[in-house]
């Protein structure tokens, strides 16, 4: 009697364990499900809004401007941060906030990317703390799931002309 149930405990184990693999990697190497919060992609994406971030593209190097991405914040590792590509690695973007009247600029150094929220008055982003390195990028958002009414790919980005 004894040794059945400790077939079945090892037995349920080892399936938790081979599942629980199975699900780290589907999560670390194709995609996962997050909820955003904060107003700095509005009207993009809002407040609780689920969206799928990809990881495929990050890892075969397919960013591309105009991408919403999910970046550990530069500030607070444990913390996520999504926001738009404006610039790759080369490119010029502009420094100064929307407000500003001189408008100053500067390259995006190699192996980073210029991110910003597309709510450009209520967005602390690469304006705030310069460019980002490409391996902070943890996914690339390809799909909004939540709410109901606005399902499906992402919009374009409400600001353009952004990149000189």
């Amino acid at each position: 009697m004894f040794r059945g149930f400790f077939v079945k405990t090892v037995s349920f184990v080892g399936y938790t364990v081979q599942y629980g693999c199975i699900a780290h990697c589907a999560f670390e190497y194709i995609g996962e499900f997050v909820s955003c919060s904060g107003p700095s992609m509005e009207p993009t994406i809002t407040n609780h809004d689920v969206v799928f971030s990809e990881r495929v593209s990050r890892h075969l190097c397919r960013i591309q401007k105009g991408d919403i991405v999910i970046a550990k914040s530069p500030f607070d590792p444990k913390m996520n941060i999504c926001k738009r590509v404006i610039g790759l690695e080369g490119d010029k973007v502009c420094t100064s906030g929307p407000s500003d009247i001189f408008k100053t600029h500067t390259y995006v150094p190699r192996g980073h990317v210029w991110l910003e929220g597309d709510n450009l008055r209520n967005s602390t982003d690469s304006r705030s703390y310069g460019p980002i390195p490409y391996a902070l990028i943890r996914g690339r958002v390809c799909l909004k799931l939540w709410p109901p009414h606005s399902f499906g790919v992402l919009a374009e980005s409400p600001n353009d002309g952004r990149i000189l």
